[in-house]
């Protein structure tokens, strides 16, 4: 019991900021929440926290045992939830939020099935490709694609997702294929504009020596838009090279309609993850939700089928 103590001790400092904080959440006297952060420290010879009067900081071992402890205790979360739940029903409201794109395809078509095997359940689902601040705003579940900030928050990682370059046939049969990404500036490349989100630019893995490193191009073309959606659309109608996620075209290059480009040089994969806030007891609702994702993506033939 006292190592868990020491682990949730652990995670409501660094999450809240600050000892005070943390002790003011537990109910008890900061001395005692120190204690246990040296007691902690001390059995595992590592330092975790740097501390001064006025903040606390992760060292490296800290932020990565942050994330184990986060999820190990989440999971302590969900077993006690299964059991104590028994034949209990899930109820009440679930607030969800999700990017727009990926939430129409991948999220909207799954809320509507979830609440039939849980009536007793309602469900508003948002749309939006800015990042939401899940406890500001009232959501309970954040759907986020791709590499997730440094946060307080929960992750639950639900399936991969890897970025690749597609075009049409017929745009390949009139123009010929890249063989590297280099050559991509000779050809149409279907782009995002500036003020859009993807500022780095499409990311491709190159040899460097006896390793390969991750770098980032901003190829051009005649046409750009700000909007995702329609540059899928153009690259269908064969007007050009796009980089799209594995889950927005995967049913398209699995008909057929479009042709993967450049698969050697594909980046490795970031996630597509459920977020929520640090809790002590998840609702059944939302670890059901969680669970529910996470089958469902985890299905081979999921993102080859139309929702």
């Amino acid at each position: 019991m006292s190592r868990l103590k020491q682990l949730e001790t652990f995670v409501n400092i660094a999450t809240r900021g600050g000892l005070t904080a943390a002790a003011k959440a537990e109910g008890v006297a900061p001395a005692i929440v120190g204690r246990r952060l040296d007691a902690l420290e001390e059995r595992l010879g590592v330092k975790l926290l740097v501390r001064t009067t006025r903040s606390v900081t992760l060292t490296q071992e800290g932020s990565a045992f942050l994330e184990d402890c986060q999820r190990l205790l989440t999971d302590l979360a969900n077993a006690e939830a299964s059991v104590s739940a028994g034949g209990i029903k899930a109820t009440g409201h679930l607030a969800v939020t999700a990017p727009a794109g990926f939430g129409r395809r991948h999220v909207a078509p799954l809320v509507p099935r979830f609440r039939e095997q849980h009536p007793d359940v309602t469900i508003s689902l948002n749309l939006s490709d800015r990042v939401v601040d899940l406890a500001a705003e009232g959501f309970d579940c954040a759907v986020r694609v791709g590499e997730l900030p440094d946060s307080s928050l929960v992750s639950v990682r639900l399936a991969d997702n890897r970025r690749l370059c597609v075009a049409a046939p017929a745009y390949l049969q009139r123009h010929g294929s890249p063989q590297h990404p280099h050559e991509l500036a000779r050809f149409d490349c279907l782009t995002l504009t500036h003020d859009a989100s993807q500022t780095r630019g499409w990311a491709f893995s190159l040899p460097l020596g006896a390793n390969a490193e991750v770098v980032y191009l901003k190829p051009g073309g005649p046409l750009s838009c700000s909007d995702g959606e329609v540059l899928f659309d153009w690259c269908l109608a064969g007007y050009g090279i796009a980089w799209r996620s594995s889950w927005e075209v995967q049913a398209e290059v699995a008909s057929g309609a479009l042709v993967p480009l450049l698969e050697d040089f594909a980046a490795p994969p970031n996630g597509i993850y459920a977020v929520f806030a640090q809790r002590k007891h998840l609702p059944l609702r939302l670890r059901l939700w969680v669970d529910y994702l996470k089958q469902h993506y985890a299905q081979a033939g999921f993102w080859h089928e139309a929702h």
